[in-house]
């Protein structure tokens, strides 16, 4: 019976929007801090030991850490195509530049240590700087245009038809919540900088950490705010829901509604506890970055990005992408989904290699535990970045 009801055809929809939640989260929390570290190399390193001290914390986990953006790609690719085919076109532009500042990262980290010289290295640290902040800006401000919805509609064939641009993506609005996710991945990467380095890098990363910890409180509380205001979006499903329907998402009709991201939290006020950590994580980071209490300035900042990043999931369901100008061709839970034996199919592999994903992860941070510092990176010397 149990077999049954998860792959009937409304559960599967919405495991999958739960597990579509748990990639993004996961990429968050993991290369998160590696984004953050990035953001960060040019004022906790001053010297070129230090710098490689910051680089060498991040360094072997990195790719690692990325495929989570991979597999949440391919997520939305395989589960969720009509929202694939409208965010990537979309933002196609914000994509591209995200994508190019990532590929800026592991060029970095090769070429950096293939040459002594100082503007060398200088140069590749950089552009490791821009491989961290440009995504978490951007990835911000994605999620920004998210809430205040995207201008695109269908045509009556359910071909997606985009009619914003760059520069319409980059709003006020939405670059504010940019700020909010860069705020947040550099704390998070100030936290790990915390927890696994030593000496001047920990002690500089700590004092950033604490102000960006405060900040993230502040921006996310503030756009708490604007939502109730009405000023970031809102959008409400006013025909019946059929969850087992076809996916077609011209057959439901969706209105603009200033105080819909608010209604899920009304009618389930347990989850008033998502938000609420996702200010009170950030300041207890702040209080460990004070305290210096590594380990559980690490736990907070991570439970801050888990919470902030899923009020914004818990606001909007059943609303996956709301459209601005056409809200009825707005993309839901319940009509932007694959067949059912896609979902089935996908759910099946799921179980069987996500397990095994994170014990890999697990055995390699176990590996690498440890404290990295001036010592052990002349030990490592030329293995080292």
């Amino acid at each position: 019976m149990m077999i049954e009801f998860l792959f009937e055809y409304e559960t599967l929809r919405v495991i999958w929007w739960i597990l579509l939640g748990v990639l993004l989260i996961g990429f968050a929390a993991t290369d998160g801090f590696d984004m953050g570290v990035g953001a960060l190399l040019p004022f906790v390193a001053k010297t070129d030991a230090e710098r490689r001290v910051a680089i060498n914390t991040v360094g072997p986990v990195w790719e690692g850490n990325q495929v989570w953006f991979i597999l949440g790609g391919g997520a939305i690719f395989a589960a969720w195509p009509a929202l694939y085919a409208v965010s990537f076109s979309g933002f196609y532009l914000a994509m591209f530049l995200v994508l190019l500042a990532l590929i800026m990262r592991p060029v970095g980290f090769k070429y950096r240590s293939k040459r002594p010289d100082s503007a060398w290295r200088t140069r590749w640290d950089w552009a490791l700087f821009v491989g961290g902040a440009v995504p978490a800006l951007i990835f911000g401000v994605a999620v920004g245009n998210t809430l205040q919805g995207v201008p695109f509609h269908f045509t009556p064939d359910l071909r997606p038809v985009y009619e914003g641009s760059l520069f319409g993506l980059l709003n006020p609005l939405a670059l504010y919540c940019g700020l909010v996710s860069l705020a947040m991945l550099v704390t998070h990467g100030a936290a790990w900088l915390t927890f696994k380095t030593e000496g001047m890098v920990a002690k500089r990363a700590s004092a950033i950490g604490t102000r960006s910890a405060i900040v993230t409180a502040v921006l996310f509380a503030g756009g708490g705010v604007l939502v109730w205001l009405g000023l970031l979006g809102g959008y409400s499903v006013t025909s019946q829901i059929v969850w087992d329907g076809p996916s077609n998402p011209l057959v439901k009709t969706v209105v603009a509604d200033r105080g819909a991201w608010l209604a899920n939290f009304h009618a389930h006020p347990l989850l008033w506890i998502v938000p609420a950590l996702g200010v009170a994580s950030p300041l207890l980071a702040a209080v460990g970055f004070k305290a210096r209490f590594e380990g559980w300035t690490f736990i907070a900042s991570k439970l801050g990005v888990v919470t902030i990043i899923a009020t914004v999931g818990l606001a909007m369901f059943p609303i996956l992408l709301p459209s601005s100008s056409n809200p009825s061709h707005s993309l839901a839970v319940f009509d932007a989904s694959s067949s059912r034996a896609t979902l089935r199919n996908m759910l099946i592999a799921t179980v069987i290699f996500m397990p095994l994903v994170l014990a890999y992860t697990a055995w390699v941070y176990r590996v690498l535990w440890g404290k990295v510092g001036e010592k052990s990176i002349e030990k490592a010397g030329s293995s080292a970045y």
